[in-house]
């Protein structure tokens, strides 16, 4: 077992001065049991915790972290801007230096809006769809979070399309039921749901790489059929591409899979760790903001220097140094070896881009209701073995893991044996 006694003492103290002892839920390790663990440091590949014990880390931050921890470029871009201030409240440089680079990687970015999250990204976005189509129900997926904003934690009722019901306390019915949530890769039911609501959709928002409940893979048909309902429509497809969105491909999943969404999400690595996120897409669209239009949005940190400055020095690099073919490529090398390893026993790796999943299933999952809910106590015993033997997973079955530049072969190799080693002895 990993020796833990200064992170059970830092918890005790967590518990008593914040909900739950954290932040976001899944840090207090609900899923896989045990007290969580408390970082102190991290550097390249690996974390450190308060106890001392070192990790390779394969959360990255949740995914941003796509260099790894403390990469040079990203220290440096950091330590020249905190010098000059950490927040203006105004407009500066950076703003337009990352915003020109976004739109040079993802060419179907017109205009882009810099916010502080994932959620801010996502809940303005909706809020734009809607007021530029004139219509008020959106269209969701299972399978695919997209932030913690009241319409969009909806989950289905019963039957195969229904009205959106609330998913947590504190969501009004009245907001929920403007969200239709439907399964992912079932174009029947997309197909029913715009007969029967079409001339009220605003737009229908999907992960085009599902990475939030597993890795939903979808086919590059099915999402090219969102594209073509929604333009018969009249409705807006978002992607949300806060995970994918620079990660699968430099012009994350819209460049992958060949297809141009109206308006898309982003945040994780467009900040290289720090706090932020973004939405863009057609001018037409994006020039309905205020302050040039009637849709309301602002932050006082939005657009911050520091988180800027760290997400350009990540895109840059990545850039300049083939930084998405090499993570892809080892990527790849690092799932086969273990599937090699691993042949015969009931478990699939999936991937795409620098990012994979160990569903311990025989079948693959296009959709969250294909995934066993049985995996999740399988996963509780190979996320402590892991630790044990000093690899850091996501502590959730329905997590993904992520590599990072900072993942050489080596540490990759020995990752995938140890790993390998532990699946089969599940």
């Amino acid at each position: 077992m990993v020796k833990n006694d200064q992170s059970r003492l830092l918890y005790d103290k967590a518990l008593r001065n914040m909900t739950g002892g954290v932040n976001s839920p899944v840090r207090a390790f609900k899923a896989v049991g045990g007290t969580p663990l408390y970082m102190d440091r991290g550097d390249g590949a690996y974390l450190y915790d308060v106890d001392g014990n070192r990790y390779v880390d394969f959360c990255c931050s949740w995914g941003p972290l796509i260099l790894g921890h403390t990469h040079p470029a990203v220290v440096e871009a950091i330590e020249k801007t905190v010098r000059k201030g950490t927040s203006f409240g105004t407009v500066h440089e950076n703003e337009i230096l990352l915003s020109e680079k976004i739109k040079a990687l993802c060419p179907h970015i017109e205009l882009v809006r810099f916010v502080s999250s994932g959620t801010e990204a996502v809940m303005s976005a909706i809020r734009l769809a809607r007021a530029f189509t004139k219509r008020d129900k959106i269209i969701k997926f299972t399978g695919c979070y997209h932030g913690h904003s009241d319409y969009l934690l909806a989950s289905a009722g019963s039957g195969l399309a229904t009205l959106g019901i609330p998913a947590s306390a504190g969501v009004p019915d009245d907001f929920a039921k403007h969200t239709l949530v439907v399964p992912l890769n079932e174009i029947d039911t997309v197909e029913q749901v715009f007969k029967e609501h079409g001339t009220d959709i605003a737009a229908v928002i999907i992960e085009p790489v599902p990475a939030n409940n597993g890795l939903l893979l979808q086919s590059r048909s099915y999402l090219g059929f969102l594209r073509e309902i929604t333009r018969e429509y009249g409705a807006l497809l978002i992607f949300d591409e806060v995970i994918s969105g620079f990660r699968v491909a430099p012009g994350g999943a819209a460049e992958y899979y060949g297809l141009t969404p109206d308006l898309s999400t982003y945040g994780k690595v467009i900040g290289g760790g720090l706090p932020v996120g973004a939405f863009g897409g057609r001018a037409d669209i994006m020039e309905m903001l205020a302050p040039l239009g009637p849709v309301y949005q602002a932050g006082t940190l939005s657009g911050n220097p520091l988180a800027l400055a760290s997400g350009y020095a990540t895109l840059e690099y990545l850039e300049k140094n083939d930084g998405w073919n090499m993570l892809n490529r080892q990527t790849r090398d690092f799932v086969q070896q273990i599937r090699d390893a691993i042949r015969g026993v009931p478990v699939n790796i999936t991937t795409i881009g620098s990012i994979f999943w160990i569903n311990l299933q025989p079948d693959t999952a296009s959709k969250a209701e294909e995934i066993n809910p049985e995996n999740a106590a399988k996963f509780k015993i190979l996320f402590n073995k892991a630790l044990d033997e000093g690899i850091y997973l996501a502590p959730s079955a329905y997590e993904v893991g992520f590599v990072s530049t900072a993942h050489t072969p080596s540490i990759l190799t020995e990752a995938a044996d140890k790993l390998s080693g532990l699946i089969k002895s599940l």
